[in-house]
């Protein structure tokens, strides 16, 4: 790419509300950076592709100029103040104190704060309320914490390109919001100072929206693990003396993956269902749900992640079975005893129909759960207008959990009336599955029923029930006389 092209801004529309257009480019503007380190390096570099005039403040300016880039001025601290109106903190907390001698220099000035904490909350104020207090004849602005190294070396084409800014002065967001843009980033106004301890806690948060779920595909994974290893090892050893430990790394896994991935999908559309059930029963839209309601409608994306995470962990055990040299050991047992016992062939019809029609089901399955997951992705979603989206994600998602439950219908077949399946009377493990994905269905086919389809759309159209309209009828005598109804009348 050229000079010319990185003095570009990458994105075509900013981000900050009333803006259409980005800025114009900068001109030569004059940007400061004090700091030596791997972000401030970063940021003078992608300053000066941007077009920017970069002036870097350093205490060793000699032995740090050949880490910028040659088109970035490194001098000392205190010229570098001087040189720029805005000027990019780029230290970490407890050097703050070491700019004090610059106070005089940087009166007026723009201070951007980069800063992020080792723990969350760790001070009582935010790193740019601190700094703001050494240097009150100064305008603090928190930005560009959010953003890594990596992402202001690549311009934002490989990470976040949302840079979170908040001050107490107008005019200093909206100048920082206008460098951002020219560097290829979306500002979004987090509004007053007060904001930067939230800011400053982003980056330590390690993945918050899918604790929840993570721990309940863990739950679900080590139950019917343990169900599974029940039946499959423990019960031959107990009843049998088998030793069958060697199924515990991939059979028993295989066989517990399936389950956890079908739970987790129905658990997509159960508080859906929940939801239409809440609203149908108090026959409002008004009424909040409760909080735990609420939670489960807001992890849904990552249940459904999770759902299709473990599907193709399945798909790749299962494709992995034949690999292994106890099903080979069992083929080679199985072809001596057909050899012994003077069979011409093991051809069994039904058995053949059920794994065709079972693995063709599955890879259906899989396929609509990836169509779900790739659409849930940022930028594919946001691609999508709502009607497509909710069609994606509600109908085809209702979808494959009914091939889902055909699948593990057609794998069951008729062993759920076999005796033998039931070990130490405990029920095969897809019959338990089944539990929750059909009762989604069936409320689903009950919700789609006309008379309740139309009820559920008035209901979230306004329609509440127990409120009383004033009508106006005629009288016998032709006059009009006025009442009152129920809305549900």
């Amino acid at each position: 790419m050229s000079r010319g092209d990185m003095a570009k801004p990458l994105l075509g529309q900013g981000g900050v509300a009333g803006e259409r257009s980005p800025p114009a480019a900068p001109a030569g503007r004059t940007v400061g950076v004090l700091g030596s380190g791997d972000f401030a390096r970063s940021l003078a570099m992608r300053l000066v592709r941007s077009g920017f005039r970069v002036v870097v403040g350093s205490r060793n300016p000699k032995r740090k100029a050949s880490l910028f880039p040659a088109a970035a001025e490194v001098t000392f601290q205190a010229e570098a103040a001087k040189k720029a109106d805005v000027i990019f903190v780029a230290i970490f907390r407890e050097h703050y104190s070491t700019l004090c001698d610059l106070a005089d220099v940087l009166v007026g000035k723009i201070l951007v704060d980069v800063s992020n904490n080792t723990e969350i909350n760790h001070h009582k104020e935010s790193n740019a309320e601190y700094l703001a207090s050494l240097f009150p004849a100064c305008t603090v602005v928190k930005a560009f914490n959010v953003v890594s190294a990596w992402t202001l070396q690549s311009g934002a084409r490989d990470g976040n390109k949302q840079v979170l800014i908040c001050s107490n002065n107008q005019e200093a967001k909206r100048t920082i919001a206008e460098i951002a843009q020219v560097m290829g980033f979306t500002p979004v106004d987090m509004g007053c100072m007060s904001s930067a301890c939230e800011i400053e806690n982003i980056p330590l948060r390690l993945l918050p929206a899918w604790k929840i779920p993570i721990f309940l595909a863990l739950m679900l994974f080590l139950c019917f693990f343990t169900y599974n290893l029940i039946r499959q090892v423990i019960h031959p050893y107990i009843r049998e003396q088998k030793n069958k430990l060697y199924k515990i790394p991939i059979e028993v896994v295989n066989t517990t993956l399936p389950c956890v991935s079908y739970v987790m999908l129905s658990l997509v559309y159960l508080p859906g269902v929940l939801a239409a059930c809440s609203q149908l029963y108090y026959g409002t839209k008004y009424r909040r749900f409760p909080d735990w309601l609420d939670q489960w409608l807001q992890h849904r994306k990552q249940i459904g992640l999770l759902s299709f995470f473990c599907a193709a962990l399945h798909a790749v055990y299962s494709l992995c079975l034949p690999m292994r040299r106890s099903h080979r050991y069992l083929l080679i047992e199985t072809a001596v005893k057909q050899a012994m016992e003077k069979k011409m062939t093991a051809w069994v019809e039904e058995e053949v129909w059920r794994m065709e029609i079972y693995i063709s089901v599955g890879i259906i399955a899989l396929g609509l759960l990836s169509l779900l997951a790739i659409t849930s992705l940022p930028s594919i979603a946001n691609s999508l207008n709502w009607r497509e989206f909710s069609f994606i994600q509600s109908s085809l998602g209702f979808i494959a959990l009914v091939i889902s439950t055909l699948h593990t219908l057609t794998y069951g077949w008729s062993r759920a009336f076999d005796e033998s399946q039931y070990k130490f009377y405990l029920p095969p493990t897809y019959t338990l599955t089944l539990l929750v994905p059909c009762t989604v269905i069936i409320a689903r086919v009950i919700f789609s029923l006309p008379c309740i389809q139309h009820r559920l759309l008035r209901i979230r159209r306004g329609w509440e029930k127990g409120r009383y309209v004033k009508f106006v009828l005629p009288s016998a005598t032709g006059e009009f006389s006025s009442g009152e109804t129920s809305s549900n009348v």
